[in-house]
């Protein structure tokens, strides 16, 4: 077995591992005064690799998958990289995740449970229990750390996510970035999500802008595989003697679903037939590929999805074209992969690198409404009346381009889970939790071709990985000494189809949504709904959930609720849910809505406060929570400019993108400032003459006209103190402008706010620019569910 050799080879490994990092241990024998005396002697430097046999390793992180999404699964949408290592590997068809995407990974990276290291919920919602914190503890050295300490190379590539808020900034700190937990090159984006055109990228901690345009080709996913694959062929070559872990993360399938038009086009008048037939197909498939058993019952459509048949006629093409999206999406992730995969295959070491692709970090996403949106931050910001059926109608060829921000319908996320109940976020069901994950590692286990059923979690991959390299858990790191992994290793499974399963329990919790897995039972209790986040929404007591009891030995896609037959059981389970709660920092539950939204209340710091702000000229990337918040409110932005004698062009500061944001700026000389109401409407003032050369204050001053949120007000513009032109703007956004665009001064990066301009950075200079709020702030208006249901759409 591939285990026991790596313990046999432990025995000639001259460094003692225990104890990250290494101590260095200083030669003991002969000092001599002269080295060319004879008995002069040391040992030779060794370098510092992991025991010897230890694989490469690559591990493959989709977003937003749902077990029913994958030819590899089962599902509509072609992938055939993943077919291909299926076919020369395992398919684990019982794999699970949190159904969320934060928690996914910090389980996935430090091989704790999710509320073992603080991040019980996404970063956004962090509060100060230790179980949402959103701060990993140094008692639970992640992955890559361990693995960088005993000799690997690593990498990250793609979405992080894994970043508490308010170290989001330019100023760190980077404790909680890839490269302070163990990963010595990163290329990626901290966020929940990014534009796949006009992405917001990091390399290490710096950030820096695309090489190309969108009109130029480019997109996201291309980038992100072309880096993989760059990173992996330099490190063959510099060091081929060393191993390599690399953490290859897509943003995609992850809202927005950006995806080439070819792509798409492929699946045109494929998903005609709508979201229950589609499910009915899929089943037989999966029943066909054996991912699930023969005597497997197809699920009934969940609460609140509405049937194919009650979906108005003149918006069934527009739904049947979001799905044509997201599949060409999938199937274009699946080919980056492959890009990755025939760089390992080119280089000669495909056979000898373990690979694991975890198809999806939680169920598919019913974050996008019932109908879908063309733009996601119209229906998070309460605007999604807007988007009637002519609306969406007359933009049908721009779903999936530059223009657009789209999400698909819940109906197309349930249909992506097949065979099981729910959704992403529903933690208690496994359409929430439950991910198709293949395995691959020739030179490890003989086995091809195969399915495992053995149960397993996302927490599970760290320990696999070390105990596939030979290397011992560290007992400390960095002087810290360090908690048990609380997965178990899947490395028994690989050559063994009918090993005992060794992972016999599990909690599951999210948003109060709660399960526990033993031993084949599942006990269960949803306690919300995605989609339900409107103001009407109201969470029932945690003791009045009604819990529900499967028997997974012989129902596997938990479809028949046996609680009243078993009670003692359920109850049995229901204890050894709160006591592996207790264990695990799941306890206090927290559905709360309002409180979670809010730094203050949540008890988790901010990074910006008051009622003032200072940005200096070069500064840029500035998230918008590191920048005062002005919606809602009067305001006003003051800048220092120098013109210069050819006079003045480009961008003085801007916040936001297409998706909604505003601009101060000069267009042929002129001040202008430009509001984007979602990309639906631009409001513009200019000023009534140019700006001359020199250096002096400009001005625009926001008088908000009250009686609620998102109202409009009037726009005055100002040169040197001077009024110099005035505008209207009817209707302003009242949450976030996007989930990834940011605040720049003297240019614009990422998408534009307006096309009004080509030239982005600003032709003279420009030195500082204060915002200021005014008073008359009415935030208080927002409800508690509208602020949650934002912080949840871009998650």
């Amino acid at each position: 077995m591939p285990h026991e050799s790596r313990t046999a080879k432990s025995v000639q490994d001259p460094f003692q591992r225990d104890v990250l990092p290494i101590p260095d241990i200083k030669p003991v024998g002969l000092t001599t005064y002269d080295a060319k005396d004879p008995d002069t002697s040391y040992p030779p430097i060794v370098p510092l690799r992991p025991p010897a046999g230890a694989p490469n390793v690559l591990v493959i992180l989709v977003d937003d998958v749902g077990f029913g999404a994958s030819s590899a699964f089962g599902g509509p949408c072609n992938t055939p990289n993943f077919e291909r290592i299926a076919n020369e590997g395992l398919k684990y068809r019982r794999f699970h995740t949190t159904a969320l995407c934060s928690p996914t990974r910090s389980a996935l990276l430090t091989g704790r449970n999710h509320h073992s290291v603080g991040m019980g919920n996404i970063a956004e919602l962090a509060t100060s229990a230790p179980g949402n914190n959103s701060i990993w503890p140094n008692t639970a050295a992640p992955l890559a750390k361990i693995l960088k300490l005993n000799g690997y190379s690593t990498a990250q590539i793609g979405k992080c996510h894994e970043v508490p808020t308010w170290e989001t900034s330019p100023m760190g700190p980077y404790r909680q970035w890839p490269t302070g937990m163990g990963f010595e090159y990163f290329y990626g984006f901290i966020g929940g999500e990014t534009n796949q055109y006009f992405p917001a990228l990091y390399e290490g901690t710096t950030p820096v802008e695309p090489a190309t345009t969108p009109d130029e080709g480019y997109y996201l996913n291309d980038d992100l595989a072309d880096h993989a694959t760059k990173w992996i062929r330099q490190q063959k070559s510099l060091m081929p003697d060393k191993p390599f872990f690399t953490y290859y993360a897509p943003g995609a399938t992850h809202a927005p679903h950006h995806v080439p038009p070819e792509w798409a086009d492929k699946y045109a008048g494929k998903f005609d037939q709508g979201w229950d037939a589609l499910r009915e197909q899929t089943f037989t498939r999966q029943k066909e590929l054996g991912v699930i058993p023969a005597d497997s019952i197809l699920t009934e459509r969940s609460p609140g999805i509405p049937s194919w048949d009650e979906i108005d006629e003149n918006m069934r093409p527009v739904l049947a074209r979001q799905m044509e999206i997201y599949a060409g999406f999938l199937e274009n992730t699946d080919h980056q992969v492959g890009k990755v995969l025939d760089t390992l295959e080119d280089l000669g070491i495909l056979d000898e690198t373990l690979i694991f692709v975890i198809i999806g970090d939680n169920g598919a996403s019913a974050e996008g409404s019932l109908q879908g949106t063309f733009n996601e931050m119209i229906t998070l910001g309460g605007y999604g009346h807007i988007e009637t059926p002519e609306f969406m109608s007359s933009r049908i060829d721009l779903f999936g381009g530059p223009e657009a921000y789209n999400h698909y319908a819940v109906g197309w996320a349930h249909a992506m889970d097949t065979p099981y109940q729910w959704t992403k976020q529903v933690a208690s069901h496994f359409g929430g939790t439950r991910n198709g994950t293949i395995v691959r590692w020739p030179q490890g286990f003989s086995a091809n071709n195969e399915t495992r059923s053995q149960f397993h979690h996302v927490i599970d991959v760290a320990p696999t990985i070390l105990e596939a390299a030979g290397i011992p858990a560290p007992t400390f790191v960095e002087g810290v000494m360090q908690q048990p992994f609380e997965g178990v290793s899947m490395l028994y499974s690989f050559d063994d189809a009918a090993a005992p399963e060794r992972h016999e329990t599990q909690y599951f919790e999210m948003f109060g949504n709660r399960g526990i897995y033993h031993k084949g039972w599942t006990a269960v209790t949803k306690h919300r709904t995605p989609w339900e986040t409107g103001v009407d929404a109201t969470m029932p007591a945690f003791d009045a959930d009604v819990w529900e009891l499967y028997d997974t030995s012989v129902d596997w896609t938990q479809a028949k609720d046996i609680s009243a037959e078993h009670p003692d059981r359920l109850h049995e389970l229901q204890r050894l849910w709160l006591i592996e709660a207790v264990k695990y920092n799941v306890i206090p539950l927290d559905d709360r809505f309002a409180e979670r939204g809010l730094p203050e209340l949540a008890g988790r710091p901010s990074l910006v406060s008051g009622t003032k702000q200072l940005l200096f000229g070069g500064m840029g990337r500035l998230t918008e929570g590191s920048v005062l918040s002005m919606k809602n409110r009067s305001y006003s932005i003051t800048a220092e400019v120098t013109v210069p004698s050819e006079g003045a062009e480009g961008v003085v500061v801007a916040q936001g993108g297409l998706t909604g944001g505003h601009s101060l700026y000069a267009k042929d000389g002129v001040l202008t400032y430009c509001y984007n109401f979602f990309g639906v409407e631009h409001y513009f003032t200019r000023a009534t003459k140019p700006l001359e050369p020199g250096t002096y204050q400009v001005r625009m001053e926001f008088a908000y006209d009250g009686g609620g949120i998102g109202k409009g007000g009037n726009v005055t513009l100002f040169l040197g103190g001077s009024p110099v032109g005035t505008g209207r703007i009817e209707q302003t956004e009242a949450f976030l402008f996007s989930a990834d665009e940011t605040c720049d001064v003297g240019n614009e990066f990422g998408s534009p706010v307006t096309t009004d301009y080509t030239q982005t950075a600003f032709t003279g200079s420009v030195a500082w620019v204060q915002l200021e709020l005014g008073l008359d702030s009415h935030n208080h208006l927002i409800s508690a569910e509208e602020r949650l249901k934002v912080m949840m759409g871009i998650q």
